[in-house]
This record gives structure tokens, sequence and C-alpha cells, in this order.
């Protein structure tokens, strides 16, 4: 018997710096195991250029999984090495899989400036070159002495870069491109005219020693973590063709599947279809269009036709490359790509990618343990039953009734694999309302009953296998048989 796939993003950007997340995710893999979470996303493990206080995408050291000190401690933001690798253990023991995030789009925190000659560019626009060649002094030595070459010996210098965007001989910030060396053109190349430069030292993938490193590096991480697979970070930044390669040498050296899904920013799904295309269908992408719808509705709260909810989206044009997500650590209050789903809404989203049959969702740490930075509340008593509604009923044919600009709904009939299998669901972004619709005839004269309890009353299906089912006003309703010897209400 095979269960539905759920991902959960364990960690959101405010953790406290206090290095306990890996022990905390071994002591709670056996719970999201009975929840139904198949596999975890981990935040970055391996040194960042803030020490204790980077969350992983500062990167500095990629051989440094908390083992080293470096950067004024020994242990991550999350913790040590030892703590990492027995959290990946106890995930394994519950079968769950364990995906790494994987920053390879820059560098920082290097340990010595070279002086390089380089080019000021126009950051809106990075094919303007808005000053003379000059030499500045550019932090691009990454020699590692904490590590003193265990794991590897291959030294970062200026080579291995693209530009940077600050002169530590002026004191500058700006954007530079080193003398010599072009954007990679095989990135997103609608914004800021060229958008390989995201920060820190970008590295250059047309460079063959770091491509060559970067290989040996995974290889390495792969087997002593023993992962499942990636989240692959900003990958708009990086060519496509580097991701491309990159997986498929990954997967040829280690002799495992390794799943991977990409992070595209981007509201286009014509952009995310093309990426996917252009690694040959190598990674997955996060549905970022449906995450915009999601946020839009929630803003326009009644004013949104819920209609076209999934209309431009990735799990609408390519199901099976869609990682489905209502929020992550981006999106959240206080980033720079904050676009938060209303409280009012979430269960509302949380419905839509965890109970229909389409996509592989990811459920956001945040939205399940809550956020004391921001003061937001955990949604874990209504996330816990739709998962495990995900883990045992959301199985079988699906039968769609979003036919209504304020009311929709669908229907799952289960199937004989999952016992007493199959559900309902009606939502409404406003006055709420009934939802004839179809969930199989083996169900007629079963009772059904709303497990979110913000509908009333039981139904009973027809002898045809229709029944009528409701919502209360900006209610979410998911309707499941109800066990025998409990009569209707």
């Amino acid at each position: 018997m095979i269960d539905n796939g759920l991902m959960m993003q364990y960690f959101e950007w405010y953790l406290k710096a206090d290095s306990t997340l890996w022990n905390s995710l071994k002591q709670d893999a056996e719970n999201l195991s009975k929840l139904g979470v198949t596999s975890v996303w981990m935040p970055p493990a391996y040194k960042g250029a803030a020490g204790v206080e980077d969350t992983g995408y500062g990167v500095y050291d990629l051989y440094d999984l908390g083992e080293f000190d470096q950067k004024g401690t020994v242990p991550t933001k999350y913790g040590t090495k030892k703590e990492y690798i027995e959290a990946i253990k106890e995930l394994h023991n519950y079968k769950i899989n364990a995906y790494a995030d994987i920053v390879l789009n820059h560098k920082m925190g290097a340990d010595k400036v070279e002086q390089v000659s380089a080019q000021e560019f126009n950051e809106v626009n990075r094919y303007q070159m808005i000053g003379d060649t000059k030499t500045i002094g550019a932090w691009t030595g990454f020699t590692f002495p904490g590590r003193k070459g265990k794991y590897s010996k291959f030294k970062w210098n200026w080579t291995h870069f693209d530009g940077i965007d600050w002169n530590q001989d002026e004191l500058k910030k700006s954007l530079y491109k080193f003398s010599g060396k072009e954007w990679d053109e095989d990135v997103d190349l609608t914004e800021n005219g060229n958008y390989d430069y995201l920060m820190g030292a970008d590295i250059d993938f047309s460079n063959q020693e770091v491509y060559e490193e970067l290989v040996k590096w995974a290889t390495w991480y792969v087997k002593i973590a023993d992962l499942d697979g990636f989240r692959l970070d900003a990958v708009k930044h990086i060519p496509s063709h580097f991701y491309r390669d990159f997986l498929f040498k990954l997967r040829q050296d280690t002799e495992r599947e390794l799943f991977a899904v990409g992070e595209y920013w981007h509201w286009d799904v014509i952009r995310l279809k093309n990426y996917i295309n252009e690694v040959q269908g190598g990674a997955s992408l996060f549905d970022v269009p449906l995450h915009f719808n999601f946020h839009n509705c929630s803003k326009l709260h009644g004013a949104y036709d819920l209609r076209f909810l999934f209309d431009g989206t990735l799990v609408k044009a390519d199901p099976m490359k869609a990682v489905t997500f209502v929020d992550n650590h981006d999106s959240q209050p206080g980033q720079s790509l904050e676009s938060w789903v209303e409280d009012w809404f979430k269960i509302h989203a949380y419905a839509i990618i965890l109970l229909r049959q389409e996509g592989y969702p990811c459920v956001f740490y945040g939205d399940y343990k809550g956020i004391p930075h921001d003061k937001i509340k955990s949604k874990k008593k209504d996330l816990d039953k739709l998962m495990k509604l995900r883990k045992t009923k959301a199985y079988g044919p699906q039968h769609d009734y979003i036919d209504d600009p304020n009311c929709i709904g669908w229907t799952r009939e289960g199937d004989d694999e999952h016992k007493d299998s199959g559900l309902a669901v009606v939502m409404s972004d406003g006055t709420g309302g009934t939802k004839h619709m179809y969930i199989g005839q083996k169900f007629a004269g079963a009772h059904f009953r709303d497990i979110l309890g913000s509908a009333k009353y039981d139904i009973k299906i027809d002898e045809y296998g229709f029944g009528d089912f409701y919502v209360n006003r900006d209610g979410v309703a998911v309707w499941v048989r109800k066990a025998s010897g409990q009569g209707a209400k």
C-alpha cells in the first residue's frame, strides 16, 4: 500500500539561534510519521558567514556541517554535524526522506581580500557599465583555516567568481564584475537585464574547477549524511545547464534517485515550465504562482473569483513537477519576498494542497508551529487533521465543482487500499453555500460529518452517490464518513 507523499519544511526564518533544531527534529520524527509526513526539507546545514546566527543562506564553508570552530562557533544555528546526522537517521527509522537545502549561487564571509581588476555595473541593468576598469579589494579568498583541509583541500579565489557587491579598498557597496568574466546567460534575463548576480561573491559556473569541486562536495554530502534529495535555492540565478548536468552526474555517481525541487521565484508559469524543460525534467519546482493566487485571494477576501484559483499555476500545467505550498521562510512577514497568506484563508489553502490529487504538498513549519517573532499563532490543531486526512482519506477519483466565484468544492471517492477512504471538501470566501456533489455510489445511505467542526449538522448520501455538502461563511468543511455506530445529528 502506497500512501500520499507529504513534505514538511522544518524551519522558519526567525528560529532562535540556540543550535537545537536538529535535536528537536529527531524527537519529532515519530509524530511527523504518524501525521503522514514522508519527507522533511531541512534548512542549510553548513557554516554560514554569520556563524551561529546565520540561517544558512550566507554560505561560507559547504564542508562544515557544524564540526569545526569557524566564524566563532562549532555548531551552526541548528546544531552540530553529529546531531544533524542523528536526526536524519531517526527520520529514516520512520521512513521519512531527508532533503538538504543547498545554496550554490554565492559565497560569503571570505577569509582574505584579493586585489582584482573589475568594472562597476548598474544594479538594475547588469549590462550597463557605469565605471572604468580599476583594481578593487574583493573578499574572494576562501581558505577555511578552521577546517585545515579536511574533506577537501580546495581553496576558492577570485577566478572562481564572476563578481561581488563590495569594494573593500574604498569601503563602497556597488556591483562589480571581474575583468575577463561575463554574467551567465542561461539565467533569468527578464529582471535587472540579467539576474545571474544575487549577493555576495557570485560563483562562476562556467569555471570547470568550480563544477568539479561542487560535484565532489555534493557526492561527499549525500554519502556522509545519507541524503534522499535536495531543495535547490535561487535556481533562476544559476545557469539551468549547471543543474541539468550536476544532478545527472550526482545521481550517476551516488547511484541514488535523489529527488530535487528548485526555488524559481516567479509568478509566470511559463518561466517555470521552461526551466523544467531546460533541466530536462531533472527537478521539480515550487508552485509560486499558486502561492500568489492564495495570497491574492486572502487579500481580496471575497472579491476574488475562486473559479480562477488554479489558473496560471504549475499544479495545473504540470502536476507531476509541482511542489505546492501555502507559505515559506521567504514569504513570511519581514522577508524580502513577503507575500503572506492571511490567517482567515490559511486552512482553505492547506485543504487545497493537502486534499487534492495533484501536486506534492509542503507544510511550512511557521504555520504548523507558529512564528513567535511576529506573534503568529500555530495552526497545528487544524493542520494535524488535514495531514492525517491526506494520509488516510484523500484517495481515489476526484470530482471538481469549481463553478462558483465564492463557493467551490471537490470530492475524492476513496480506494480499496485505504479503508474508509474518500472525502468531500467545500470552501467559501463569502456567505457560504451548499454543493450537490457526487462522492460515489458505494457511499449510498452513509452519513458524513465535517471533521473540522464548522458544519453543525451531518448529511446523508443519496442512492445515486450524491450529497448536499455545505459550508458556513468564510469557512472550510471537510466531510468524511461517520464510523458505524455514530448516528446522525
